[in-house]
């Protein structure tokens, strides 16, 4: 595990996830993280829809995966974090 990169997921939802969500799969194409765009954008998936913007973001991220950008990531993490402006 890394600290930035695509969160896991729980293994129960992973066969619904890919059957429902074309490239799903892709976004594991790098070590999970223990924060990601998906986690300070997001905020907890509570619907189909917001698992398709999760997997959206993490297909992003993978395209532009670059140390510049992990470090705006875990500033934004920090920034949630300290100001418990997490979406729920």
């Amino acid at each position: 595990m890394t600290l930035v990169g695509p969160r896991p997921e729980r293994p129960e939802f992973m066969k619904e996830l890919s059957d429902e969500i074309p490239n799903y799969r892709d976004r594991l194409g790098l070590k999970p993280g223990l924060t990601g765009p998906a986690q300070i954008i997001n905020g907890y998936d509570n619907n189909i829809e917001s698992f398709r913007r999760k997997v959206a973001l993490g297909l992003l991220y993978l395209q532009h995966c670059r140390l510049r950008n992990d470090i705006k990531i875990l500033f934004r993490t920090i920034r949630v974090i300290l100001t418990v402006s997490g979406v729920m």
